[in-house]
This record gives C-alpha cells, sequence and structure tokens, in this order.
C-alpha cells in the first residue's frame, strides 16, 4: 500500500457535484499538481479548501478540496476529496490528471479495503458497508448500520473475551501451578462456560434466519394447474398488470417475478408455470423451472379452483409441498364449492375469489404472521445474514460442542485448551482478525471503484 489510488467515488452524470478520492502518501502533493489554491501541503485536516483544478495553464473546473489527515482518516491514510461540477466529461478530466500526475486506478471496494487492513473497520463493519449500500428496504438499512456502527462485532467480540480468559487461566494453572492467588481451573468451570458460550452461538445461529430475511427477503413462489388464478393472484398483490391472463391454458410460460414491502420486508413474488403434464417444449420447460424454484423458495402459495374437484395433478402438487412452508389457497368462492378440504391437510387455508377482491389481503396477512413480520420491527436488528459469517458460526458452534463432549468425559482440561484455541481463532476469522488475502479480494472486489 505504498502507492496512491483514486477514483471517481460518485456516480458519474449530470448532478450537482462529483467527488474523486485519492488515498496514499502522495495524496497531497499530487493534488497540489494540479490544485491552484492553498498548499494542500500545509493545510490542517478536515478542511475544505476553495481553488480550481487545472491543465498547466488551462482551469479545468472549479473546486473544493477536502483534506484528510491520517489518523483520522476513512483509510488510516492521507485522503484527499476533490468535489467537482457534476458531469462526466470534467470528472474524467480530473481522474485522468490525477492519474497522469502520479495516481493508480483504484480496483474495486479498495478505499474499504486500505481501511480494513489499517485497522480503521473490520470484515463485519465492511461487508456491512456493502449490504448498507444494497437495502432494498428499511429494516434492511436497519440491520446493516448495526454492522456498520460496530454493534454486530462487539457480539463476537465479547465471545472471544470470554474464551480468552479461560485460555488464560488454563495457562497460568500450567505454567504457574505454585501461584496461589490463580483460579483453580477445573472440569466443572469450563463446563459452566462452554455452556453460555454454546447457548450463546446457538442463539446467534438461530437469529441469523431472521437476518437472511431482512436482507435478502422472503422467496414466495405461485404454483397449481393451469388457469386456477396464479397470474391474476400476481397481479392483485402488486397491484398492477404484471403477468398475461388469459382463459388459454399454459398461458405463462416462463417465470414472472415482483416485489412488494410487507411490515419493512422484501417479499419476492414468483409466478410459474401451471404444472400439468404437456406435449408442448416450451411449456415443459417452464414446468420444469416451476418445480426447481418450489425447492428454492421460503414460502409456497399453492393455488386451487375450488370450483372443482381435486384432480391428480392438484393432488401431485400437494405431494411435492407436503414439507415446504406453505399457503393453500382455495379460489373461486364466489362459485359453488365442490373441492373438498379434507384432502388438503393443511392448516393454513385461505378461501378468495380473485374475481370479485375477496379475502386478498388475508394472504398478506398470514404471510406477515408465519414470519412474525410485525415483531421485527421492534427488534434490535443485531444479526448476521453473511453467509460467509453465518458459515464460520455454525463452525465454531460445531467446535463448542466437541468441547462441551469432550470435558463431559473427563479430558484434562489443559489438553482441551488446544481446541478452545482454535475455536478462539475461528471467531476471529469472522471480524477478520485472521484472514486469506484470497477471501479479501473476493469481499471487496464487490464494491464499485471508489469505495
Amino acid at each position: 500500500m505504498n502507492d496512491t489510488i483514486a477514483a471517481i467515488a460518485t456516480a458519474v452524470g449530470r448532478s450537482a457535484i462529483n467527488i474523486i478520492k485519492i488515498s496514499g502518501p502522495d495524496s497531497l502533493i499530487i493534488t497540489n499538481k494540479i490544485f491552484k489554491g492553498k498548499d494542500l501541503t500545509q493545510v490542517a485536516s478536515h478542511t475544505i479548501n476553495y481553488g480550481f483544478i487545472m491543465d498547466k495553464n488551462e482551469k479545468v473546473d472549479e473546486v473544493l478540496v477536502s483534506v484528510f489527515l491520517p489518523p483520522k482518516s476513512y483509510t488510516g491514510e492521507i485522503v484527499v476529496e476533490i468535489n467537482s461540477h457534476g458531469g462526466v466529461s470534467v470528472t474524467n478530466k480530473i481522474l485522468e490528471l490525477l492519474l497522469n500526475n502520479g495516481c493508480r486506478l483504484a480496483e474495486p471496494g479498495e478505499f474499504l479495503k486500505r481501511a480494513f487492513l489499517n485497522g480503521k473497520k473490520d470484515l463485519v463493519e465492511a461487508e456491512s458497508i456493502s449490504d448498507l449500500i444494497n437495502a432494498e428496504n428499511e429494516n434492511a438499512r436497519k440491520m446493516s448500520m448495526k454492522g456498520v456502527t460496530g454493534e454486530l462485532s462487539k457480539m463476537i467480540k465479547s465471545l472471544r473475551e470470554k474464551l480468552l480468559n479461560i485460555i488464560a487461566n488454563i495457562e497460568v494453572n500450567i505454567d504457574y501451578p505454585e501461584y496461589e492467588d490463580a483460579i483453580d481451573y477445573t472440569n466443572d468451570l469450563l463446563k459452566d462456560n462452554i455452556k453460555e458460550i454454546k447457548e450463546r452461538l446457538t442463539k446467534i445461529l438461530e437469529e441469523s434466519e431472521t437476518g437472511k430475511i431482512i436482507k435478502n427477503g422472503i422467496k414466495v413462489c405461485l404454483v397449481g394447474k393451469p388457469n386456477v388464478g396464479k397470474s391474476s393472484l400476481l397481479n392483485k398483490l402488486l397491484n398492477e398488470d404484471k403477468a398475461i391472463v388469459t382463459d388459454i391454458e399454459g398461458t405463462t410460460r416462463d417465470i414472472v417475478e415482483g416485489k412488494i414491502i410487507l411490515n419493512g420486508t422484501e417479499i419476492n413474488l414468483i409466478d410459474t408455470a401451471g404444472i400439468r403434464e404437456t406435449d408442448n417444449i416450451v411449456e415443459k420447460i417452464g414446468v420444469e423451472k416451476s418445480k426447481n424454484i418450489i425447492e428454492e423458495s421460503d414460502l409456497i402459495i399453492a393455488i386451487f379452483d375450488g370450483s372443482k374437484e381435486l384432480t391428480k395433478e392438484d393432488k401431485e402438487i400437494l405431494e411435492r409441498i407436503k414439507d415446504k412452508k406453505s399457503i393453500i389457497i382455495i379460489n373461486k368462492i364466489d362459485l359453488k364449492e365442490k373441492l373438498e378440504e379434507k384432502y388438503l391437510q393443511n392448516k393454513n387455508i385461505i378461501k378468495i375469489s380473485i374475481k370479485e377482491d375477496i379475502n386478498i389481503n388475508e394472504i398478506l396477512n398470514k404471510i406477515s404472521e408465519m414470519f412474525k413480520l410485525k415483531e421485527l420491527e421492534t427488534k434490535d436488528f443485531t444479526y448476521l445474514s453473511n453467509a460467509r459469517q453465518i458459515s464460520l458460526v455454525k463452525e465454531c458452534l460445531k467446535k463448542a460442542e466437541e468441547i462441551e463432549e469432550e470435558n463431559n468425559n473427563g479430558v484434562d482440561v489443559d489438553l482441551i485448551q488446544i481446541d478452545i484455541q482454535n475455536l478462539w481463532e475461528t471467531l476471529g476469522e469472522i471480524i477478520g482478525v485472521s484472514y486469506k488475502d484470497e477471501l479479501l479480494d473476493e469481499i471487496f472486489s464487490k464494491f464499485c471503484l471508489g469505495k
């Protein structure tokens, strides 16, 4: 990190301002070469300086230049931000001048990567910034901020501190057995402590499911035979004509999607091709897609025509979704009912009429109830939602269970200490105390150039 990087930090286009960010040891020297105003090497940190960007003797733009000196800068290095007038041409010209005078174009996420490597952000905070940028609803924003502000990291650090205290006590017993003031760290003491750690890890994992819902939303698949009202229901829930609706069976041959926000959580609605036996090659592909989406979805809304008896195809759908979280919709209750509910074997049954707009909102209420969405609005949002983090917590829980088993079998605590040390180190991987370069490259490459 001995070089100086630069990139456009704002979306390039017509706007009031654009920002070009520079970070590295020569940030002030390089910017000074193209800036006409105060000598930036002499100004105080956290100041804004007026002047012009120059291309030799030509004024390129009137700008404000912000200077941030270490250690109180975003990356922990010398950081300069040039606030220029918005526009593609002027912004690109300023960046070109910086590159010509010694800067290197930053890689995606490199500013944040430098902040991490310089100890300004840990890995959870860095990943939370990505989540914050991509948050599409209020609950996702709140959860991301818990990571950005370090509250999520504190949860992991407190577990590591407890483990470190255990390790230290065992070490004292081994190295200084004659030290009278030391705690005699026995299997009974370890039993209580490891039980508490295991319970906290279990709670983190259980709540991570909520975190994934907040971050990714709920994937809801609408399934049923052709012409039972799937596309019409999708349009009703979205309050728009998203899917084509006709009386011709097999109209929907591909996936149609739409999104709504329910109690602050994103609901991803997917209308699938009607599931039935067909000789039409295109429709057959759509049916296979529908079956795959059923397996991937968080919730299945299975729709049946209440004015008809259950068919073989209806029963096959019920069999396919029997182990999935589901809601059964009996449509067309404005007509004479012929469908026998006793064959449905599902407690989440809602009778509706899409045509007469009866009980449509009951579907949304049921989704909210099943996923406890109203309760999410009162939570503190300190959840893991990142696949990497959750995978490591699962690994930690497995290690904690192995330690508990060893301890219950009477293995000496000084021998168990190695496994406790491994657990402590694995928790450190979550916040980036230890890491692999390939992992950092993968994480930070997902950001834009100016982040």
